[in-house]
């Protein structure tokens, strides 16, 4: 329903980011005038979301919903997913709000402290932010989680994508060959392994691990 608006929303946004930064004059003034309209359109659009998620929050507490769950809900479905802060921490991250999204997704692992998903929602948001460390902190979390080879290869790309941006290019090193170990047909890691040789270039942060999200 919403793919459509988010898309246009980002394919405005990446403009701004990509022209700003040299524009001049009128085309400068175009720019901010686009910003500001994504600014008030996102507000907007959260605002609703946020209206509509408090009413059916309300509507849920005073419903007895225990038939329907019990016959329709996986039991192995993550509780975690239902709670009013996931869903608004999706929206921030949809948005491209990752500050709020990061204090949305701090309140469902404080509940569920071991949920990869908010642990990597929350990853890729520290990340965007800029706080490497604190995206190093839930990456290294999940790994005590993670049973399935190809996603752990995949937070090792992620970590090592961290230290290699640190220039701790021997540590980097260490989490690519890591990722290889458990999944040597994964692409990234070799491109940032050459990375990490030549100490320079763009690092493969690994679009699988955010297309999750």
């Amino acid at each position: 329903m919403f793919q459509h608006l988010f898309a246009e929303m980002n394919k405005v946004l990446q403009e701004i980011v990509t022209d700003y930064p040299t524009a001049e004059g009128a085309r400068r003034n175009e720019l901010l005038c686009n910003y500001n309209m994504l600014h008030r359109l996102s507000d907007k659009v959260m605002d609703e979301w946020l209206a509509f998620a408090e009413k059916l929050s309300s509507f849920r507490e005073s419903a007895d919903f225990t038939a329907v769950v019990e016959e329709e809900v996986p039991e192995q479905e993550a509780p975690e997913l239902c709670m009013d802060s996931f869903v608004r921490g999706q929206g921030y991250y949809k948005l491209l709000m990752y500050g709020k999204c990061i204090d949305q997704f701090k309140e469902v692992i404080a509940q569920y402290p071991d949920s990869l998903a908010a642990r990597l929602y929350l990853a890729i948001s520290y990340l965007q932010e800029g706080d490497g460390e604190a995206a190093w902190s839930h990456l290294n979390h999940m790994l005590g989680l993670i049973r399935e080879t190809k996603l752990k290869a995949m937070v090792y790309n992620a970590l090592g994508c961290i230290r290699a941006s640190q220039e701790r290019f021997n540590e980097a090193q260490e989490l690519f060959d890591l990722a290889l170990q458990h999944d040597p047909a994964l692409p990234e890691p070799n491109v940032n392994l050459e990375v990490c040789r030549r100490r320079g270039g763009k690092l493969h942060f690994g679009n699988q691990l955010v297309s999750l999200l």
